[in-house]
């Protein structure tokens, strides 16, 4: 083998089409010899061959997609989302952008998406000679493929508990405007639930209880302030908020919290809230769907105590308000928050 030969392997993970082995000196009788039924080489798709023996691996078969695919391809959907390190449900085949005009079509494991909207160069995420769609364009493109609204859910969440700076709501907003409508029904019901401060599975799940309860309607995820005179000091963004009541309902997920630093930062949370007089109530992710009548009685419960006391000195912002100083700023001329304050 040829040194040209070996860096092209090398670069594409022991993955190569037929026109490169032909132009990189390899004869026809010695490709059709190497890929013989019990020789060094297989194909993986029409005319891409794997050179090494053993159990393809994800990255050859995403590689081999890109070759069958043709240059400027770039994998988009599950793959590309697990390859930004999130978790994304089943979709064994691998999904590949190509320009609207490109003949290729789909084959074996490969879907062919073809679009007017290849993202830039520049933005793709890139990895020897796999290219990958920003974080935003993989999980809208996975969202569409998804039949189960549970795990287009799910994946949207995650997006929002992990993607960080790579993936904000409005990227989401952004991409399901722009995408195609066909197949964006459970990822446009997904995002609106996020629009109502739902940012988890977990928190889903307690809404449904919540909603079937008969209590009053909390505000999800809201950042909520200590009011002393004309200050305001953030205590936390609970999961759940009763504003007369003080009451708030935090879903402790051990998914989230592995590192120590994490398990500080939530001690610190709750202490905060609790020391500002709000009555927290703690609950698993699994005890949820289990203890449904118990939750129910234990928030009925906490509602009705914190009612019969005075209003807590504390102000809720919205999941949605962009800009929480202003809007309290806004907020403080008002006469209730100036009752607020004078507690």
């Amino acid at each position: 083998m040829n040194r040209e030969t070996a860096q092209l392997l090398n670069d594409q993970y022991g993955v190569i089409t037929r026109r490169q082995a032909l132009a990189c000196g390899i004869t026809r009788n010695a490709l059709r010899h190497k890929l013989r039924r019990d020789g060094p080489w297989r194909k993986i798709l029409p005319g891409v061959y794997v050179t090494e023996t053993g159990t393809v691996t994800p990255v050859q078969r995403e590689m081999a997609a890109l070759l069958h695919a043709g240059p400027g391809a770039i994998i988009t959907g599950a793959a590309a989302v697990r390859r930004h390190h999130l978790t994304c449900a089943g979709l064994g085949e691998i999904d590949v952008l190509v320009p609207v005009k490109s003949r290729v079509q789909s084959t074996g494991f490969v879907r062919i998406q073809h679009t007017t909207r290849m993202p830039d160069a520049g933005s793709a995420w890139s990895t020897r000679s796999l290219r990958f769609a920003p974080l935003p364009r993989a999980i809208a493109d996975a969202a569409r493929q998804m039949k189960s609204f549970d795990e287009v859910q799910a994946l949207v969440c995650e997006a929002m508990q992990r993607g960080g700076s790579r993936c904000t709501f409005e990227d989401l907003i952004t991409e399901l405007g722009a995408g195609p409508k066909a197949g964006s029904r459970l990822f446009r019901e997904a995002l609106v639930e996020i629009t109502a401060g739902i940012r988890s599975v977990a928190e889903k799940d307690l809404k449904q209880v919540i909603d079937r309860s008969g209590t009053e309607k909390p505000m999800y995820n809201p950042r909520l302030y200590l009011i002393d005179g004309s200050t305001f000091t953030f205590l936390a963004m609970p999961d759940a908020w009763w504003q007369r009541a003080g009451v708030a309902a935090e879903v402790d997920s051990l998914q989230y919290h592995f590192r120590a630093r994490d398990y500080e930062e939530t001690t610190a949370r709750h202490n905060r809230m609790e020391a500002a007089g709000i009555r927290l109530l703690h609950l698993l992710p699994g005890s949820i769907r289990r203890e449904r009548e118990s939750i129910i009685t234990d928030l009925k419960k906490a509602i009705e105590a914190g009612t019969r006391n005075p209003p807590l000195p504390v102000i809720a912002v919205p999941a949605t308000v962009k800009d929480p100083e202003a809007w309290l700023l806004q907020r403080s001329r008002s006469r209730s928050f100036a009752r607020l304050s004078a507690l």
